[in-house]
């Protein structure tokens, strides 16, 4: 079906850039983590569509402070008796850490902001935040007021917080001051300077008791860059920089409320306010997990504890009732994970050199992040798809069940993989994979099955099978190995008996002797599948016909010898099914 080009982009104006002649911020580098303010408990459960009860609030609360979060807003008291009664409940229940601010928003209204303060009474520690809307397109379609009558709003305001704070002051709590000029993305930049150094001045603003200047990008309406320079001109003709700490509010409009942040505070900001797993309106805030843990992989502490992202995740998705998707930044199932061959090929590499040179640095290729750092394990780091490659499978093999497949053996095992995943459509288990490799490699008992054989060392030479002609090692003169025993052959038992340089020889000669194919020895592996008195041992020959083909047969046993024997004749079972 033909598709009509959109075209309706034109209705569309372009945000106007910020004139800076010479920016400061993409020079920089940021050293250390900003002040962290979770807005969860509102911003957050505002958006949600079943929002959380007070118990479940009590037990999000917790979780941040397990965290590390030092500045909490937990709502917006003077709105609803929820809200207020949440904000009662951690302080008279004494469950807010004595570290801890918590923080309530509100407008600049004067019952609100009178509500607000009643809700904090006999509070050690807080923020209170009001705000009022500066954007050019609110001051005319909304309130249809001009630039004076909107920052006359904020200015009353901070006139009667001020004289709150300073009662909550004198009362022994340490109350500080917060303003936002909402929507200060859309608000005209030298405006938004006159009305906020107008709410410091009214506030006392001063180096000994700053107040938080929080500039939200309300709504996301432009690039990263655009907002970082709307930061940067905001400091550099704000009247004394001392008097403030500059906070950010990213909101996620147009996917990129991280970058906006990160480039924010290369422009100046000092703290970011932001939600567990981006949360929020619409398409949601910044997330602070992954700003925290995007300093984490740069070598900066991100002051969050991220150790157990899983427990995180469970706390979050039972109070919220949302769900954490699947390539959520360092926390979805599917992060750590590699389906495309070349990836899985380069982790399992990564990850045995990291091993070996025992470095003090994380450097594997695809993973940005060791994920034991977050509570994570190895052992997901593969996902096996029909676009999975033949590392993969043996990467699986060895760190679920502690098997070491040869590198030869590697195309083999991985085409039996792949084309099991290809007829299911579907991604497999390990325990799948596991299935395979017995089904096609061990447990593969027909033409020839040995039944029962002894063998014992003779003193006489005897002819035996040599790298390349067949499956002994060379001819030890000195001392012989003479095997006996009964094989099924094609469902006829039959004894056999061959003389040869080792047990394995002699079998091998024993077979030949009824008329089995001669076959060129080319690899020879074994280990141990665990270790005591109790191990296992596993053996993997390779062996190639006159013809060139190549094929695997793996052997496992308490017996070394007898797991070498299985390996052989369950490598020809694969010869002969092939011939037939």
């Amino acid at each position: 079906m033909e598709k009509n080009v959109m075209k309706n982009h034109e209705k569309y104006m372009p945000f106007a850039p910020v004139a800076l002649s010479q920016r400061k911020w993409p020079g920089r580098t940021v050293t250390q983590a900003p002040a962290w303010c979770s807005v969860d408990l509102r911003d957050g459960n505002q958006a949600l569509p079943i929002p959380m009860n007070v118990d479940e609030k009590v037990s999000f609360f917790e979780l941040l402070t397990d965290i590390g979060f030092k500045e909490i807003e937990v709502g917006f008291p003077s709105a609803s008796e929820i809200e207020y009664d949440f904000t009662r409940r951690l302080i008279e229940e004494r469950l807010i850490p004595g570290d801890v601010y918590i923080q309530a928003l509100v407008q600049c209204r004067e019952h609100l902001i009178r509500r607000t303060f009643e809700s904090l009474a006999g509070v050690k520690r807080a923020v209170v935040h009001f705000y009022n809307s500066t954007s050019t397109l609110q001051r005319k379609v909304v309130f249809q007021a001009s630039r004076r009558e909107v920052m006359d709003i904020a200015v009353n305001a901070a006139g009667l917080v001020r004289a709150l704070a300073e009662e909550a002051r004198a009362g022994g709590a340490e109350i500080i001051c917060e303003y936002s000029p909402e929507s200060f993305s859309g608000t005209e930049g030298d405006y938004a300077i006159e009305i906020c150094e107008a709410v410091l001045d009214t506030l006392g603003a001063c180096r000994e008791r700053p107040v938080i200047i929080n500039l939200p990008n309300t709504v996301e309406m432009a690039s990263p860059n655009v907002y970082a320079d709307q930061i940067e001109y905001f400091l550099d003709h704000l009247g004394d920089r001392n008097r403030i700490v500059l906070s950010v509010h990213p909101h996620n409009d147009r996917g990129t409320a991280v970058a906006a942040a990160e480039l924010a505070m290369l422009a100046g900001a000092e703290r970011v306010e932001g939600t567990l797993f981006g949360n929020g309106e619409r398409t949601g805030n910044v997330d602070i997990i992954t700003l925290a843990m995007n300093l984490h992989t740069q070598g900066v502490d991100s002051r969050l504890h991220m150790e157990d992202i899983n427990y995180i995740r469970k706390v979050y998705e039972r109070c919220t009732r949302m769900k954490v998707h699947e390539r959520q930044p360092y926390a979805g199932d599917l992060v750590y994970t590699a389906f495309s061959g070349s990836h899985q090929d380069a982790i399992s590499k990564g990850l045995a050199a990291l091993r070996k040179e025992d470095s003090p640095y994380w450097n594997v290729p695809y993973l940005p992040i060791d994920p034991a750092d977050l509570g994570r394990q190895y052992e997901p780091v593969i996902r096996i798809n029909s676009q999975s490659g033949k590392g993969g499978a043996a990467f699986i093999m060895e760190n679920d069940f502690g098997y070491r497949l040869p590198k030869a053996m590697h195309p083999e095992f991985g085409r039996y993989v792949q084309k099991q995943s290809e007829k299911t459509g579907q991604e497999m288990t390990g325990q799948d994979i596991l299935d395979i490799f017995y089904r096609e490699f061990v447990y593969v008992d027909s033409p020839y099955r040995m039944i029962s054989y002894k063998t014992e060392d003779v003193s006489h030479g005897a002819p035996g099978m040599t790298p390349g002609n067949g499956v002994g090692m060379g001819q030890e003169e000195e001392s012989s190995v003479r095997f006996v025993g009964f094989v099924e052959m094609n469902d006829v038992s039959a004894e056999i008996e061959g003389v040869g340089n080792g047990p394995l020889d002699a079998f091998y000669n024993a077979l030949q002797s009824q008329g089995i194919p001669s076959y060129d020895f080319i690899s020879y592996d074994q280990h141990a599948l665990s270790t005591g008195s109790d191990s296992r041992a596993i053996a993997y020959i390779q062996l190639k016909d006159k013809n060139g083909r190549l094929r695997f047969g793996v052997g496992t046993s308490k017996n070394i010898n007898k797991a070498s024997m299985r390996a052989l004749l369950c490598a020809i079972n694969r010869m002969a099914h092939e011939e037939n």
